[in-house]
């Protein structure tokens, strides 16, 4: 089972500290490592976590 407090970093709009729990796609990059969208709690918006 994932750990939802994991940190994911913050999001830039806000710099809120986003965790697994908001995550709502992971994919990969055609460089090959991961990439996450997450909603931010705080302002709404869909975010690529920094």
């Amino acid at each position: 089972m994932p750990d939802d407090t994991q940190s994911l970093g913050r999001c830039p709009n806000c710099d809120e500290r986003l965790t697994a729990a908001w995550i709502l796609v992971e994919y990969e990059r055609d460089d090959g490592t991961e990439g996450i969208w997450a909603e931010c709690p705080t302002c709404e918006d869909v975010v690529a976590p920094e």
